[in-house]
């Protein structure tokens, strides 16, 4: 248990967090919405620094990231919890924490982790598998020690977090993946609980602060597949976040409280793709189908085949010193 960032105390012992963009008003006693930050007497704990219920060595790929150090590896972690209660979790056994419960994970330290990290080859940290936001204390800790140690620093996120703890933690992180689960309220509302106008707040922030930013939308048969949802999504990243972001269009799978719905089609992801292209994005990903042909990095100005990936694999990498071989056309990203 850590003392909190980002809060303030309010009349009769409670708490105003911070931390992400619900703001949640704590009771004594009680918890925020993520269920691992705690109101203990007028202030406000972390339940989770350093309880790490997901360690794992992972290609950056898996992120996924495409655009950051293609074929490196990424020390990947996570504590329990999560601002979102998203009815298709893929992670929900260790995302969604009962309001009661006693929070599990094994102690780490940040020291550890970054030793870790170096000592299995990795060439970043990704705060990934639940939300980072919630287990900032910890992640800001190890992503401060990483930057010093050269290593990258990555949030795989749902893209909730507050203003200022961004600002905090910008100088440190170098790349996100961020999940714009869909484009309307009444998704955000009913499937997410949360809002979709503060998601994209959000993101625009992160790119304000030059943080590199690939953007994942799950596709899920019915409820956020149509043409107009897709368009929007397309449309607000060229507009907002330029477009050599990277959009991944992502296959859905039954799972959580979705149990009852379809795969993704592969025609529907290739619609999405398609969409991305037409709007202008130069890099569009589709997830989740390895060997469909939607997972190769082309270069833009001339299609030339650069780099030629099989699920979490690279195949073949030819961008060369950033650019592609054939007419030099530069592409976007981080240690290309």
């Amino acid at each position: 248990m850590k003392e909190a960032m980002f809060f303030v105390r309010e009349a009769n012992r409670q708490v105003r967090c911070g931390l992400c963009r619900f703001r949640c008003l704590i009771a004594d006693g009680a918890r925020g919405v993520c269920n691992v930050r705690e109101n203990r007497d007028g202030a406000l704990y972390s339940l989770v620094y350093g309880r790490l219920c997901a360690e794992h060595v992972d290609p950056i790929e898996k992120k996924p990231l495409f655009h950051v150090m293609p074929g490196s590896r990424s020390y990947s972690i996570a504590t329990p919890g999560c601002n979102f209660h998203c009815h298709h979790c893929q992670n929900y056994s260790i995302s969604q924490v009962a309001r009661t419960a006693s929070i599990g994970g094994r102690e780490q330290t940040p020291q550890e982790i970054v030793q870790r990290a170096i000592d299995n080859g990795c060439s970043s940290i990704s705060y990934t598998y639940t939300e980072p936001t919630i287990f900032f204390e910890f992640a800001y800790d190890a992503a401060c020690l990483a930057h010093s140690a050269g290593l990258k620093n990555i949030f795989v996120t749902n893209g909730y977090i507050s203003a200022e703890a961004l600002a905090a933690i910008a100088p440190v992180l170098d790349a996100a993946n961020i999940d714009l689960k869909g484009f309307s309220e009444g998704f955000y509302r009913d499937i997410v609980h949360a809002s979709l106008s503060e998601t994209l707040d959000s993101i625009i922030e992160y790119r304000k602060h030059g943080i590199w930013l690939e953007i994942t939308t799950l596709v899920i048969p019915g409820l956020n597949d149509s043409d107009a949802e897709l368009q929007g999504i397309a449309d607000f990243i060229a507009a907002n976040l330029g477009i050599d972001t990277p959009w991944h269009v992502s296959g859905f799978y039954p799972t959580y409280k979705m149990t009852d719905r379809p795969r993704t089609p592969v025609d529907t992801l290739r619609k999405a793709r398609q969409i991305g292209l037409a709007a202008g994005l130069r890099y569009v990903y589709e997830g989740n189908v390895p060997g469909e042909g939607g997972e190769d990095t082309c270069c833009p100005s001339c299609s030339n085949l650069l780099i030629k990936r099989y699920g979490f694999s690279i195949n073949a990498n030819r961008i060369l010193n950033g650019a592609c071989p054939e007419c030099g056309t530069a592409i976007a990203g981080v240690g290309l």
